[in-house]
C-alpha cells in the first residue's frame, strides 16, 4: 500500500514541478529580465534541497512504474511484487544516494 501511496504522491510532485517548470520557462518570452530574476531566486541552498527531493522523487516513480508495469503485465509479477519492492528500494537508494552527494556537494558550495 504504501508504495502505492508514494507512487502517487511523487507523480503529483513531478507534476506540480513540471507546470511551475513551463511557466518560468515560458517568462524568458514575455520579459527575459523576469526570467533571469525568477532563474536567479533559485541559486540558493534551499532551491538545491528541493531540488534534491525532487530527483528523489523522479528516481523512485520511476523505478516503481517499472515495477507496476511488471506487476500488471507479467504472468508472476503478482507473486514476486514484494521481492521487487526491495529491489525498488535499493536501487532508489544507491542512485539517489549518488546524485545526492555529487548535486548537494557542488550546489552548496564545492566546485
Amino acid at each position: 500500500m504504501w508504495s502505492w501511496v508514494g507512487h502517487r504522491i511523487t507523480g503529483v510532485v513531478i507534476f506540480f514541478f513540471l507546470l511551475v517548470h513551463v511557466l518560468d520557462t515560458s517568462l524568458v518570452r514575455v520579459s527575459p529580465e523576469a526570467y533571469t530574476a525568477v532563474i536567479g531566486a533559485y541559486k540558493n541552498p534551499l532551491m538545491a534541497l528541493g531540488e534534491t527531493a525532487l530527483v528523489a522523487a523522479i528516481i523512485f516513480h520511476a523505478f516503481n512504474g517499472l515495477r507496476v508495469i511488471a506487476v500488471d503485465f507479467w504472468k508472476k509479477g503478482a507473486k514476486y511484487q514484494r521481492q521487487m519492492l526491495w529491489v525498488v528500494l535499493a536501487l532508489w537508494l544507491v542512485v539517489f544516494a549518488g546524485f545526492a552527494i555529487r548535486h548537494l556537494s557542488l550546489a552548496l558550495g564545492g566546485h
